[in-house]
């Protein structure tokens, strides 16, 4: 072979090493495009993913400002984490009825089903779609049923890739055959479950990728803050409402109290009530019978707060209806008693003093209905003695009983005697100790004080009381009225 032969051997031989290795360059290049393609078109899904991240995030931060209703803010959340991932649908289920349920507080439009579809529902369903829509909506979940209970039992977000084969339906759920995959995460804030978030798709719409995973984890935990928050919100604007409304009401209570002590000659009569809450169960009233007779009433309604407090009303309604048309404080009681015992809960009842004052010839009439006795302070001998009429208590008994046990008691009041009514917030004071204020302490300053008089009754127990509870809070409502003969 000639050397021109050789060289043109070669030259074919490299020519083809350089189409070969141009075509594998260009077969590269090719790839290195559609991965260039790919990187791009995975880099805008990723950028739109983010923008519609930052959107959503935006749209809860001004959701919050608003304080919106649940089902407002479940809707927000809902509908912007299903742009977030391209989801179809989803829904957010929230704990009731102690814990034990979810109820559905928002489904989407195209949420697919979540939860056990009964035969005859989809049956039902099958001409009518409203019948589906319906048990969606209305359905409850126990915390221990299908994927929403298992999420919840999980305490962690959790990707369900077929739904209808998820070990958790297999008892309950019944005929449910969607091809459904779903991303699920539990609602929880400052240590407390709140309920469960939950995003869906056909399967026919692709499956949810390990990014929305992580994109969907990060949006329920932010959906976590934000409902707690609300929360938080809401029950404190409702607390301050309530706070109004006690304000209002202990307004009311306390026009209901007298507003003045009552000119009654030869006498000073002084009263006082502190309640331990907004709203007292104790109360004290002051009657002009005519005739130159008096009434003075106090009573202490078992319990404390708005319910003895409307008692508490009721009884002094009864009260001034009844007593202009009694001459015994028993009878007045009797009276108030039978009207208010079909209205009194079988946990309630009313204890009550009411005396009778006749201003001409001095004498004090009186009744207890339960009540604590009254204390007796006489000038002439300087020594307190009580004065314990029998009697039973309001609303415990229909009448019988209480008119056959209840009964009137006198005594004539000379100058500078005094008698003083209290309710059980006086004696039942604790100290730091929990050691009660109690009837000896409460005799002694009374027999202390009564020579000075009405006012200074009520002065020098609440100043005992003060010292003796010291920082602590007042357990009970308490209420003072002393009556002074003067000299």
């Amino acid at each position: 072979m000639s050397i021109f032969s050789e060289i043109e051997a070669a030259l074919i031989i490299v020519l083809g090493i350089c189409v070969v290795a141009l075509s594998v360059l260009g077969l590269v290049l090719r790839n290195q495009r559609s991965r260039n393609r790919r990187l791009r078109t995975r880099f805008r899904d990723l950028e739109g993913e983010e923008q519609r991240m930052f959107s959503f995030l935006h749209d809860l931060g001004l959701a919050i400002e608003n304080e919106p209703s649940p089902s407002v803010l479940s809707r927000i959340i809902v509908d912007g984490i299903d742009k977030v991932v391209n989801a179809r649908g989803g829904a957010v289920y929230f704990l009731a009825a102690g814990n034990e349920f979810l109820l559905p507080s928002y489904i989407s439009e195209d949420c697919p089903p979540l939860v056990g579809v009964p035969v005859e529902v989809r049956r039902k369903a099958a001409r009518d779609p409203r019948a589906l829509e319906s048990h969606l909506r209305l359905s409850r979940v126990a915390v221990d049923e299908g994927i929403l209970g298992h999420c919840l039992a999980a305490g962690e977000p959790i990707h369900v890739q077929d739904v209808k084969s998820h070990p958790s339906f297999r008892d309950a759920f019944t005929g449910y055959s969607d091809d459904v995959s779903a991303l699920l995460s539990p609602l929880r804030h400052a240590g407390k479950d709140l309920g469960v978030l939950v995003v869906a798709r056909q399967h026919k719409d692709g499956a949810f990728c390990r990014n929305d995973f992580a994109v969907f984890r990060t949006a329920a935990e932010q959906s976590s803050f934000a409902i707690g928050n609300a929360r938080i919100h809401r029950e404190a604007h409702e607390k301050r409402a309530m706070e109004n409304e006690l304000q209002n009401a202990r307004e009311v209570q306390r026009i209901l109290l007298p507003q003045e002590e009552p000119a009654v000659a030869g006498f000073r009569i002084s009263g006082t009530n502190v309640p331990a809450r907004i709203i007292s169960g104790d109360y004290y009233d002051y009657l002009d019978l005519g005739d130159r007779r008096f009434g003075i009433a106090i009573a202490d309604v078992s319990g404390k707060g708005v319910p003895a407090g409307l008692l508490m009303a009721m009884c002094r309604s009864a009260l001034r209806t009844v007593a202009p048309g009694c001459t015994s404080p028993s009878d007045a009681l009797a009276a108030v008693n039978r009207q208010l015992f079909p209205d009194i809960r079988e946990d309630m009842f009313i204890s009550m003093a009411y005396g009778i004052l006749d201003e001409i010839t001095g004498k004090l009439t009186i009744s207890r209905a339960g009540h604590d006795p009254a204390l007796l302070f006489r000038r002439e001998t300087g020594k307190v003695e009580l004065l314990r009429s029998p009697g039973l208590a309001l609303g415990v008994d229909e009448g019988s009983v209480f008119e056959r046990v209840t009964k009137d008691q006198e005594v004539i009041l000379l100058p500078g005697d005094c008698v003083l009514f209290y309710t059980d917030g006086v004696r039942e004071a604790v100290d730091s100790e929990d050691v009660e204020f109690g009837m000896e302490r409460m005799s002694e300053c009374f027999r202390m004080a009564a020579p000075l008089g009405s006012e200074a009754v009520l002065n020098r127990m609440q100043e005992e009381l003060r010292q003796f509870t010291g920082e602590g809070p007042q357990m009970d409502d308490i209420t003072l009225v002393a009556i002074e003969k003067k000299r």
